[in-house]
């Protein structure tokens, strides 16, 4: 298969950033995704800042896949969301002026049903997002993987088209009792950004485990089939079980990825 679209998270690399993009290269990838949570903080860095993450990017030949901004809380969660919001639309902002126009997160919690207060607080912030992401040029890709694609999907019919999209992240949709491939299946159309992690299932939802990819029991071959079918062109990131053998992972899991 073609892996021309592989990325991966600079923390998994190393804490510095220039010596991230060196080995992101060195392995032969093309994308690295930015944590703006832990790695670099949108609201305070300058166009000195940027300029300089540019010029790195240039020297090795990598670019930006994503910023990562992993929240504590969701969208519907009333504690501390106006700084939520605001935090988030900083990362956006960030995403567009590093030239990539993803942000990734998780959305939090989705009420079942459409008359619960917090559906609505949920729809509303989410629009608000995405009217944003309008304007400065990014999409913020909600987590399909803890929740359910059916409850992600019924929040994307709520929504403006396009205020938001789906970064489906394979080994998490196993862990929580969710077959990759249906998700696939359901909200392909809507999926900008993939994570291709394994799995194993627990006996409950939630209690399996992450493992190296392609020993586990996520249907790899068969969730990026179905991608292609819906004509995914998006960005797929590995993630490495252990950081400490990350790069003999990550270097694996390319290997497993060109044979299929």
């Amino acid at each position: 298969m073609d892996t021309s679209r592989i990325s991966v998270p600079t923390v998994a690399l190393a804490r510095d950033l220039r010596r991230a993009f060196r080995l992101a290269r060195d392995l032969g990838i093309a994308g690295v995704e930015i944590d703006a949570r832990h790695g670099i903080d949108p609201s305070q860095i300058t166009q000195t800042g940027l300029r300089q993450i540019r010029k790195w990017l240039g020297d090795e030949g990598v670019v930006i896949s994503a910023v990562s901004f992993r929240t504590r809380g969701g969208y519907g969660d009333t504690d501390r969301l106006e700084g939520r919001i605001a935090a988030t639309k900083d990362a956006m902002k960030l995403a567009h002026d590093l030239g990539c126009g993803v942000v990734l997160n998780h959305i939090g919690d989705i009420p079942p049903e459409s008359d619960d207060p917090r559906w609505q607080l949920l729809v509303d912030v989410l629009s608000d997002i995405g009217q944003w992401g309008e304007h400065v040029g990014a999409t913020l890709c909600a987590e399909l993987g803890r929740g359910s694609p059916d409850d992600l999907a019924r929040v994307l019919a709520a929504l403006p088209a396009g205020a938001i999209a789906c970064d489906l992240v394979t080994g998490s949709l196993v862990v929580h009792g969710h077959d990759p491939v249906k998700a696939a299946e359901m909200l392909g159309s809507h999926v900008a950004v993939m994570h291709a992690t394994d799995a194993v299932a627990g006996a409950f939802a939630g209690r399996g485990r992450a493992v190296i990819l392609g020993t586990g029991q996520v249907d790899v071959r068969g969730v990026l089939a179905t991608l292609d079918e819906r004509s995914f062109h998006g960005w797929m990131g590995l993630e490495p079980v252990d950081e400490r053998d990350a790069v003999s992972e990550l270097t694996a899991a390319i290997g497993f990825l060109h044979s299929l």
